[in-house]
C-alpha cells in the first residue's frame, strides 16, 4: 500500500458527517448548499444530454466553453487570455489541483503552503514527490507575514500553493500581501498553482484579485476555477485551468492521464453559465451575505466571537477567549446541541490553532434558524 495514503487517518468529515447523522444533527460541517442551484443553467445541461453530443468531448474541453472561460475572466478581471493555448477544462478543480501539481513537480522539489489549508492539498503534493514547506496564518486576520516568507523560500523551492480566497478562513489576500507573495516568487523562480474557486463567493463589496493579473506573475501563475463554486453546483464538477502556453501543455499531458475529459452536456451549461448577466453573480453574493449576516447575528448573540468572513460559504468562530478546544467543542456540539461544525484545526498539518470552529452558512433561513435554536440551548448550557 502506498503510505501516503494508507497512513491518512478518517477525514474530519466523514467524521463530523457520520456523528451528524447518528444524533439526527443539523448538518453545518461539509461546505455544500441546499438549494438546487440556478434552474436555467441546470436547463441547459438536461437539454445537451437528451439532444447534443453524448461521446469523448476533447480533451481540453469543448470550444463553446473554453472559449466562455477566456470572456468571462476578461470580464471579470480585465485578463487576456488565448483560449486554444491557455485554457483546459477539467473534471473539478480538485482534479485540476492534482493535474498542476502531478506536471509541476519533481520529486526533492519543495512546495509552499499556507495551513489552514484545504485537506486535500498535502497528500495530492507528497504523492508528486514535493517536499511541504508550511506558512501558518493565525487569527483573527489571517494575513501572510514576510518573516515567514523568508523562512521556507529557498533555491529548492518550485511551487506555491495558494487558495484565494482562503478556506476555511473565510478571508481575501490583500493586493499588498500577493505582490509580497510575487517578489518571493519571482526572486526564487518559483510557479502559483492557484486554487481560486471561491473567486466569486465574496462579500461587503470585497475584490478578488487573481495572482495571475499581477504582471510580474503573468507566466508562472496557474488559475484554477470551478462551475460548482460559480454556479452553487458543487456536485457537477467542472473545473478550469488558466496558465501561459509552457506550463498549460505539460499540465495537460497530466490531464490526459487522470480523467482525459469531463462530461460534455455539463461543459455546454457551464458555457451558457458563464456569459449571465451581473445580476446572476451580484445577486448570488447578495443571498449568501444575508444568510452570513443572519446566521453570524445569532451566534453573536450567544456570546460567540464571530470571525469577519468577507468569502466562501463559511463563518467561524474563535473560542480562545474560553480557553476551549476546537476538536473537544464541535464534539460536544454534534452530540448535545445536535449540530455539526468542523475544527478548524484539522486544516493544519503542523502547529495547528485550536481554537477555531468553523460553520458553513450556505443553508436556508429556516436550517439556520434550527441550528441557532439548538446552539443557543448549548450555550445556555456551559456559560
Amino acid at each position: 500500500m502506498n503510505p501516503i495514503f494508507s497512513q491518512i487517518s478518517t477525514s474530519v468529515f466523514e467524521t463530523m458527517s457520520r456523528l451528524a447523522r447518528e444524533h439526527h444533527a443539523v448538518n453545518l460541517g461539509q461546505g455544500f448548499p441546499d438549494d438546487p442551484g440556478p434552474e436555467d443553467v441546470r436547463q441547459k445541461a438536461a437539454e445537451a444530454v437528451v439532444s447534443g453530443w453524448n461521446q469523448y468531448p476533447s480533451m481540453m474541453g469543448i470550444p463553446e466553453l473554453r472559449q466562455a472561460i477566456a470572456r468571462h475572466y476578461q470580464r471579470f478581471h480585465k485578463v487576456t487570455l488565448d483560449w486554444e493555448n491557455e485554457v483546459m477544462v477539467t473534471s473539478g478543480a480538485t482534479e485540476a489541483l492534482a493535474d498542476s501539481l502531478l506536471a509541476l513537480i519533481e520529486p526533492g522539489d519543495e512546495v509552499v503552503l499556507f495551513q489552514p489549508m484545504y485537506d486535500a492539498y498535502l497528500p495530492l503534493v507528497k504523492r508528486a514527490g514535493g517536499i511541504p514547506r508550511f506558512v501558518t496564518l493565525r487569527p483573527p486576520h489571517w494575513r501572510i507575514e514576510e518573516e515567514q516568507l523568508r523562512a521556507v523560500f529557498n533555491k529548492k523551492t518550485r511551487v506555491v500553493l495558494l487558495n484565494n480566497p482562503l478556506n476555511p478562513t473565510a478571508t481575501v489576500f490583500a493586493r499588498e500581501d500577493l505582490e509580497l507573495l510575487g517578489r518571493y516568487m519571482v526572486e526564487f523562480d518559483a510557479v502559483a498553482v492557484c486554487d481560486e474557486v471561491w473567486e466569486h463567493v465574496l462579500f461587503d463589496d470585497v475584490a478578488h484579485t487573481p495572482l495571475l493579473t499581477l504582471p510580474s506573475l503573468r507566466d508562472r501563475v496557474v488559475k484554477i476555477g470551478s462551475a460548482g463554486k460559480i454556479f452553487s453546483l458543487t456536485g457537477w464538477k467542472v473545473g478550469f485551468v488558466c496558465a501561459a502556453p509552457h506550463l498549460l501543455r505539460v499540465i495537460a499531458k497530466a490531464h490526459q492521464y487522470v480523467t482525459f475529459t469531463t462530461p460534455p452536456a455539463l461543459q455546454v451549461a457551464v458555457a451558457y453559465g458563464l456569459d449571465k448577466e451581473d445580476s446572476y453573480f451580484t445577486g448570488m453574493r447578495r443571498d449568501f451575505q444575508a444568510a452570513r449576516d443572519h446566521f453570524a447575528r445569532g451566534l453573536s448573540e450567544f456570546g460567540l466571537n464571530v470571525l469577519p468572513s468577507k468569502a466562501t460559504y463559511f463563518l467561524n468562530v474563535d473560542l480562545g477567549s474560553r480557553g476551549q478546544d476546537d476538536n473537544a467543542f464541535c464534539q460536544r456540539l454534534v452530540t448535545e446541541a445536535r449540530v455539526a461544525a468542523i475544527p478548524v484545526s484539522a486544516f493544519y498539518a503542523e502547529a495547528p490553532v485550536k481554537s477555531v470552529v468553523r460553520f458553513c452558512f450556505a443553508k436556508r433561513h429556516a436550517t439556520l434558524d434550527e441550528a441557532l435554536v439548538r446552539i443557543g440551548g448549548f450555550m445556555r448550557g456551559v456559560n
